[in-house]
């Protein structure tokens, strides 16, 4: 961990805070919520071992990267902005890209607008068809709620201020506890008067590969910036929907490989596995090379399975 290098680099008007590791091709991380750029430090080290230069930013919002204040600011076009000025500013063209959760939505979206600055896409847990989905008639917080009901929590994080004071109320390292540790993959219901039905003193079991010393990081990092910025994110779904219309059926035409727990909240959302796994996702990613369903993984599997993880990455990039 000691080997990493941390900057900071200016672009599309804000600052990011950039981890980096190696030398060689890059490779840029992209963290998911509730993640940071630590969220990849075992790939980051594993990678850069084998002759990449590993890159992996705290999203705007996050971390110890700016954080702007209203959701619209929040949009997929923002986000991949900030990466694409942040490739500039490092003068690099073009990157080997791996995403996780909202870090895999932001990838299709730097692939769909910017194929020409991918080479190859490793993405992980969020499928195209979550943000996208084929009839695209409904936006998404209307067809979640049609769903799920009110209680889902994308649905609950809508109302600005109301899952910030929840999360203060349970505290930033309960918080992440309950978002990394669950492996229920039933829907995630947040209701107003219960939340997520963990009371803030009780004690939560951590995970095999997650220590008291990582929640800690991660809690110390959302204690100074708060959790709005990653709420906004979910704040922007129905603009991000308005905004991407010009490209909705619009395929990925870059190389990807695609990788799910079968244990991940996103593979059991109704009708996930059949296009996951049949012929929807190929349509829209025709140069998709392969899906990995991993047995006894859940959601954040870049962490459950850090060394499963950079095998596969590293299996597929290095045929480019």
């Amino acid at each position: 961990m000691e080997k990493i290098e941390h900057k900071t680099i200016h672009t599309n008007g804000i600052n990011l805070h950039v981890a980096e590791l190696g030398q060689g091709q890059l490779i840029l991380f992209l963290h998911g919520f509730p993640e940071l750029w630590y969220s990849w430090r075992r790939q980051m080290l594993a990678l850069s071992s084998l002759g990449f230069r590993t890159i992996a930013p705290d999203l705007r919002g996050f971390g110890d990267s700016d954080v702007p204040t209203s959701p619209d600011q929040y949009t997929v076009l923002h986000v991949v902005g900030d990466l694409v000025g942040l490739l500039d500013a490092l003068g690099i063209d073009k990157v080997f890209l791996v995403g996780h959760d909202w870090g895999a939505i932001i990838a299709w979206n730097l692939c769909l607008f910017r194929p020409d600055r991918v080479k190859a896409l490793v993405n992980t847990s969020v499928a195209l068809d979550w943000f996208h989905p084929r009839d695209s008639v409904t936006k998404p917080i209307e067809r979640f709620r049609s769903l799920f009901s009110d209680d889902y929590y994308v649905c609950r994080f809508q109302e600005p201020g109301e899952a910030e004071e929840y999360f203060a109320y349970l505290s930033a390292e309960q918080t992440i506890k309950i978002f990394f540790t669950t492996r229920d993959t039933r829907p995630p219901l947040m209701p107003k008067k219960t939340g997520f039905g963990v009371p803030p003193d009780h004690q939560i079991p951590l995970s095999s590969w997650l220590s008291e010393e990582d929640v800690k990081y991660y809690a110390s990092k959302f204690d100074k910036s708060g959790f709005t910025g990653g709420l906004n994110y979910y704040r922007s779904l129905d603009l991000n929907w308005e905004l991407t219309v010009p490209w909705h059926g619009q395929q990925i035409q870059v190389p990807a490989k695609f990788i799910v727990g079968d244990l991940d909240i996103t593979y059991h959302i109704p009708g996930a596995k059949e296009y996951m796994l049949g012929e929807g996702f190929k349509q829209d990613v025709p140069y998709l090379e392969e899906v990995v369903v991993m047995e006894g993984v859940a959601h954040f599997l870049t962490q459950e399975k850090p060394d499963e993880i950079s095998s596969h990455i590293y299996n597929f990039i290095k045929k480019f």
